[in-house]
């Protein structure tokens, strides 16, 4: 890998969710330890998952890890940055102003708001040099998916305009005195996101169709932004061992075409290939071995030594539950002839697809859908393919969201201002801020639909869905403060996702480590909330197939304890096998053709080249 030779000191990896970003960050950050670099490792997800793949504790400050003793880890948590944010802003007021007015402050401190504005604050320190980093020679960033970090790396331009045509002194912040006391820092960070000496973005990606057309839509974005020095890592490139094994041709196949159909774009950056492991990247062990391949000139020939010391138990997996099928919920959710379906989980684990598969299913039997998404990288129409004439589909879009709420404010709570109040609001409502209010409105009007027709939506990954969850009473205060009136869609929203009648949550995953327990993460998380997730899908297993090459047995093997796992947490269990056709819904995800309980063989006896190898 090139880059690690000559590494810029601020690196970002970033794309589709599951596309493996965080090992791959990880074993970047543990090569250019190993090259004596002084190395800060950091996540910017909302739902990070940095601690489970590196299997050590990972807080809100920086530290070390005793496997690691090189590098230095730290995970941006918003609401701990938001508390400090708070703490900063109120504390010269706390002993000047009478009690009523603190709280009054601290009201307008409490809402989404300021915890991106605060979360970006620590980001961009980050970036800068400040905060605690001067020391490190490289400061690493593990992002959340596409959607959430373009809008985590436009906030620079975003906030530095706003403040430099903000005459009012004030906004959905409060005063604009501390915030201005920050310009410089936007400035600063703005100017070293764009200047490739310091800077590069790293787009990981699957073999995958979906996987490259959204980097090549992430490149465009971010060369808009001015971000220009990118480089492409492909995760997971899959060469068959056993030719006679059909999954295993079909999955070298697909992945083979899609590497050939890569947009010019992509083709046009520096690239390695990182090739399909038979087993988790969770670990020590695992992330040095990934380190290697990294540092190899020719990570494919490589790959052999990192099989080489693996040992294969063979088990029975008889012991395994049956599942259910995806039509067999189909039929309970079209009992009530209408509701909201909503598919959630970790990036890249098929949420899209199986949202799409439902809302075909449905339109099918007979009913009316709305289909639509949450994801600022939204692809549904992508999967859907041909219109469906009973499928409505349509996304929440960010900028016409904004443009409508800031009209119906301005033409609500501006009516009766004079010109100077007029002015007041437009510049507030030119906030950054005031897009995050636009959309989870619109996300309120969706789910009010549910009243009346199926709506399925599919969510953003678990991080970015949360945080629109977590923002119906910062919602309520921003609604109350611009034009005093909250709608009934939004006053009703949390009524309406508690009410299991109604809303049908569906927890997607992946039969592997990360994705399952993110997933049982986002259950709690949901549960707290008063939201019973109604069933549980495992996608894309291997387990109801049939496999002879080693790396997909090793693979195959491994699921086992996951898919048990999954029976402990969900009342009800999908299981749906791997196919290499993962956009054609209607045949692979519902099973129309195969109506049958999945089986689950006992994992075949290895090859003579798996025995030689396993050796």
């Amino acid at each position: 890998m090139k880059l690690l030779e000559h590494a810029p000191r601020n690196l970002f990896f970033t794309g589709k969710g599951g596309v493996g970003k965080t090992s791959t960050a990880c074993a970047v950050s543990l090569a250019l330890a190993a090259r004596g670099r002084r190395v800060l490792l950091v996540s910017t997800d909302p739902a990070s998952n940095l601690a489970e793949v590196l299997d050590a504790p990972v807080g809100a400050e920086i530290s070390s890890i005793e496997a690691f003793p090189t590098l230095r880890v730290l995970n941006i948590d918003p609401e701990i940055a938001a508390a400090r944010y708070r703490d900063r802003a109120l504390g010269p007021y706390r002993e000047l102003l009478p009690e009523a007015a603190v709280r009054s402050i601290e009201e307008q401190f409490s809402g989404a708001c300021t915890v991106e504005i605060a979360a970006f604050e620590e980001f961009a320190k980050l970036v800068v040099e400040g905060a605690g980093a001067a020391e490190f020679d490289h400061v690493v960033f593990d992002t959340a998916p596409t959607g959430h970090t373009l809008r985590l790396l436009e906030l620079p331009a975003a906030w530095g305009t706003f403040l430099a045509t903000n005459t009012a002194g004030s906004s959905c912040l409060g005063p604009l005195a501390g915030l201005h006391a920050q310009r410089q820092l936007y400035e600063d960070a703005r100017a070293a996101l764009s200047d490739p000496e310091r800077t590069v973005v790293v787009l990981v990606a699957r073999p995958d169709s979906g996987a490259l057309a959204e980097a090549k839509r992430t490149l465009a974005e971010l060369e808009a932004l001015g971000i220009r020095r990118q480089e492409l890592v492909v995760n997971g490139v899959f060469r068959a061992a056993e030719r006679a094994d059909e999954v295993a041709f079909q999955m070298e196949t697909m992945a083979s075409k899609a590497l050939s159909e890569m947009p010019s774009e992509l083709r046009a950056l520096p690239r390695t290939e990182v090739p399909l492991l038979g087993h988790g990247i969770v670990g020590s062990e695992a992330l040095q071995r990934l380190r290697g391949l990294l540092e190899q000139g020719d990570v494919h020939s490589s790959v052999e030594d990192a099989f080489a010391n693996q040992s294969l138990e063979i088990r029975s997996v008889s012991d395994v539950p049956s599942y259910e099928h995806l039509d067999d919920l189909i039929t309970t959710l079209e009992a009530r002839g209408r509701g909201i379906v909503m598919t959630m989980g970790k990036g890249g684990v098929g949420k899209t697809s199986i949202a799409v598969a439902i809302a075909v299913e449905l339109a099918r039997r007979g009913h009316s859908v709305q289909l639509t998404t949450t994801d600022p990288a939204a692809h549904v129409a992508d999967v859907l393919g041909k219109a469906e004439s009973r499928i409505q589909v349509s996304r929440i879009d960010p900028e016409l969201e904004t443009k409508a709420y800031a009209s119906e404010v301005m033409s609500r709570a501006g009516a009766g201002l004079d010109a100077a109040g007029r002015a007041l609001l437009e510049e507030d409502l030119r906030s950054p801020c005031t897009e995050e209010i636009a959309v989870f409105r619109a996300f309120a009007r969706t789910v009010a639909d549910g009243e009346r027709t199926f709506v399925v939506i599919d969510t953003a990954p678990t991080g970015h869905t949360l945080l629109l969850l977590d923002a119906a009473e910062s919602f309520h205060r921003e609604v109350l403060r611009a034009n005093g009136d909250v709608p009934d869609e939004v006053r009703r929203l949390l009524p309406r996702l508690r009410d299991p009648q109604l809303t049908h949550t569906l927890i997607v995953t992946l039969p592997e480590a990360t994705p399952v327990h993110e997933a049982s993460q986002l259950q709690r998380d949901l549960q707290r909330a008063g939201i019973e997730p109604m069933a549980w899908v495992v996608n894309q297993s291997l387990l109801p197939v049939t496999v002879s090459d080693p790396c997909l047995t090793l693979r195959r093997h491994g699921e086992v304890k996951f898919l048990a796992e999954v029976s402990t947490l969900g009342k009800r269990v999908i299981v749906l096998p791997w196919t290499s056709r993962r956009s054609d819904a209607r045949l692979d995800l519902v099973g129309a053709s195969d109506r049958e309980s999945p089986t689950f063989d006992t994992i075949s006896a290895p090859s003579s080249r798996l025995k030689a190898r396993f050796r």
